[in-house]
């Protein structure tokens, strides 16, 4: 059985990699990502992931894992700035705050499909003028849902998290490794070099 990754995204393959898989291909689906009217976060977030899995044309062998990661400031869906002024606007309402990320993940086989979501609270120390202006100049809030990612110098404005943090950089990695083992995937052992 063959592991499409149905993600652009480089921290998913490297998070991928911490647990010994290493994709057959990479194909991101492109899907409508405009939340609907009053759509809450969680199913959003859920609908988005089971979009991508169901987007992408697979041969018979192929699995096809997606997600999808949002930041959720109570009902509002905080999701990847278009603008540094956007950005900007989505860290300072997050700002001293808690929120929730949300990655939900969706594995598709055929007809099949399997889907888990994990939910982890966040909270972003308050922010002066200076750490916002000096975060935003890295461009590290760009193609980021909430404008920042945990793994990069955003880590420094994030004291406290309760939940999982391979779930706030993008892909949950003990919720994606049981729904590879409920489809049946069996990685292929990685080889070690030989010592000298």
């Amino acid at each position: 059985m063959k592991l499409v990754l149905g993600s652009g995204s480089p921290r998913r393959l490297e998070l991928l990699a911490q647990i010994g898989i290493t994709p057959d291909a990479v194909r991101p689906p492109d899907i409508d990502e405009t939340p609907h009217r009053a759509e809450l976060p969680r199913p959003y977030c859920a609908r988005m992931a089971a979009e991508k899995a169901a987007a992408g044309t697979l041969a018979d062998d192929e699995l096809m894992l997606c997600a999808d990661t949002t930041v959720a400031l109570g009902r509002r869906i905080l999701g990847k700035p278009a603008t540094a002024g956007e950005a900007a606007e989505f860290l300072l309402a997050l700002s001293g705050r808690r929120h929730k990320v949300i990655t939900a993940v969706a594995l598709r086989w055929g007809t099949r499909m399997w889907q888990a979501d994990v939910v982890t609270t966040v909270r972003m120390k308050r922010l002066s003028d200076e750490e916002l202006n000096a975060y935003l100049a890295t461009g590290d809030w760009q193609g980021k849902a909430g404008a920042y990612g945990i793994q990069g110098p955003a880590g420094a404005l994030i004291p406290w998290i309760s939940g999982s943090f391979t779930g706030v950089v993008g892909l949950p990695l003990a919720e994606t490794a049981g729904l590879l083992r409920a489809a049946g995937y069996l990685p292929r052992p990685q080889t070690q070099p030989e010592a000298p």
